[in-house]
């Protein structure tokens, strides 16, 4: 049930009030106020999650849908009557956002649409793949192992990007150190080896004097670096909310060194990976292609999947079309030839997807193991400058004075 806040005229006395009511939409929400005796005004869907914190603190994780998902597979397996696996798991459910999203596809599924349907109103919540699977299962007879696919589906995927956020964390670590240490040292030790400097009358030597340029720069000018960082940053999120900007994100992430090769692996992992997901649920080949390349979240990979789809489309075979594509790696369409061959391609798509699983697994490794002596001699680099910027004007009037 949805929250509606209403404006409305009393039939009975002309005054107009002003509260809420709960209905499945605004129409109901309408006609239960004409049942009351009252004329509707203005009627408006409440939002519980309009505030932004309210919003993040309600927001639905990957682990929350597959609990519902295998939840809900286990009820159906077990017999018992969607509704009512619907209504359990809800009442299971910790998310509050999730569970209103449970009540609104309970009431949905008892008002007579299928359950494909009813998810497909919640976009934000279940994407294409997963209506695409509990389509296919529906027609089939098979929901729960659908369900329960589609929550293996969802746990590897999640897995992968925590190993690859992982990897990514320690580095912005140690960057944050970098400019803790940078910033302590040009707001308290540079000033007092200035004033130190102008009491003697003595002249700074050059690193330092840059140093304490920059330090007065930061201090008097403060306001117009937050002024030019915040429009920095609004024109580049809105840059990459375009086609444009979207294109050089997704070119960047596929031809950055050290990590284009991960992202590269993660996608053909990925695609190979619900592309098994979906073939094995019964989904027919040029489907599977047009679904696969919306999940990839790549779009450069993504029209490389679709110029393959079309032509299979047009008769060649899905390993053939793929062989000529600069982004798809080549175990690939090798493996897919073999299926082809075998008339297995969705089981050679699942070792596929091993394949570049495990080698993902072992990259990050070796990335996180590489990349932390690196950073410590670029942390040594900037805390020595730092150090000898502060220390070498101290040593020359020691030097002098002893002169």
């Amino acid at each position: 049930m949805k929250k509606f806040t209403y404006e409305a005229r009393d039939q009975a006395t002309g005054k107009i009030s002003k509260a809420t009511v709960q209905a499945d939409s605004e129409g109901s929400a309408a006609r239960l106020l004409i049942d009351q005796g009252f004329t509707p005004l203005n009627i408006k869907e409440q939002n519980e999650y309009d505030n932004p914190i309210a919003k993040l603190a309600g927001r639905i994780t990957t682990k929350d849908k597959v609990v519902f998902t295998r939840q809900l597979a286990t009820l159906i397996g077990a017999g018992l009557p969607l509704a009512q696996s619907l209504h359990t798991t809800q009442e299971q459910t910790q998310n509050k956002k999730l569970q209103n999203i449970i009540g609104e596809i309970t009431a949905s599924v008892e008002g007579g649409k299928s359950l494909s349907e009813s998810f497909g109103k919640h976009p934000e919540v279940f994407d294409e793949v997963f209506l695409a699977l509990v389509g296919a299962g529906e027609l089939s007879g098979t929901l729960d192992e659908s369900l329960i696919r589609i929550a293996d589906q969802q746990e590897k995927d999640a897995a992968i990007m925590s190993k690859i956020r992982g990897a990514l964390t320690y580095p912005i670590i140690v960057l944050v150190v970098i400019f803790g240490v940078m910033g302590f040292m040009l707001f308290t030790v540079v000033p007092q080896v200035e004033k130190l400097y102008k009491d003697l009358k003595q002249t700074l030597p050059l690193i330092t004097q840059v140093m304490v340029g920059t330090t007065n720069f930061v201090i008097h000018f403060w306001w117009l670096l937050i002024i030019v960082l915040g429009i920095g940053i609004y024109f580049l999120l809105q840059y990459l909310k375009t086609d444009s900007g979207i294109k050089t994100k997704d070119s960047l992430k596929l031809n950055m060194p050290i990590f284009g090769q991960m992202f590269r692996k993660l996608y053909m992992a990925r695609f190979a990976r619900t592309g098994q997901t979906l073939l094995n649920t019964g989904v027919s080949m040029l489907d599977m292609l047009n679904l696969t390349a919306r999940s990839v979240n790549n779009t450069i990979i993504s029209k490389s999947i679709l110029r393959a789809a079309d032509k299979v489309k047009g008769g060649k075979a899905l390993s053939d079309a793929l062989q000529p594509e600069d982004y798809i790696l080549p175990l690939v369409p090798q493996m897919i030839k073999i299926g082809e061959q075998s008339g297995r391609i969705d089981e050679m798509m699942g070792k596929v997807a091993r394949v570049y699983e495990d080698e993902l697994d072992e990259q990050v490794r070796t990335i996180s193991t590489a990349i932390e002596p690196v950073l410590m001699v670029v942390l040594a680099i900037v805390a020595g400058g730092m150090v000898a910027a502060i220390l070498l004007p101290i040593y020359s009037l020691v030097n002098g004075i002893n002169v």
